[in-house]
């Protein structure tokens, strides 16, 4: 089983821009995101990254003209860090996954109070 170098990159896109949001980016509608996965094409010239913001299940447009506003900034940074040839073009998208898991969370623990007969207490 081989690991194909877009994935390694990958990976290491996610990291770095991880830290770049963390500790380098000042714009206040983008410091409480965290990103979530990175694919990157087999040609290393663009990256989707999905992110999510912390605590919350659903994002403001405010938080994706940040990351469009900061995209030059990060791609300078992911320059800098990593030995590329080419600096992948950077896309942002809202990762739905965790907003659809907590709704089957929420829909799971309503069908289990609604099965537990009255005065029954959970264990």
């Amino acid at each position: 089983m081989t690991i194909k170098r877009a994935e390694r990159v990958a990976d290491l896109i996610k990291e770095e821009i991880s830290r770049i949001v963390l500790r380098e980016v000042r714009d206040p509608r983008i410091r409480d995101i965290t990103i979530t996965e990175v694919k990157v094409t087999d040609d290393l010239r663009f990256a989707r990254i999905y992110f999510t913001p912390l605590g919350k299940n659903n994002f403001h447009e405010d938080t994706i003209a940040g990351l469009r506003q900061a995209k030059g900034f990060m791609r300078r940074e992911l320059g800098k860090q990593l030995r590329l040839r080419y600096v992948p073009d950077l896309e942002f998208l809202f990762d739905e996954s965790f907003a659809y898991g907590d709704r089957i969370e929420r829909i799971l623990a309503d069908l289990h109070k609604a099965e537990r007969p009255d005065g029954e207490e959970d264990s």
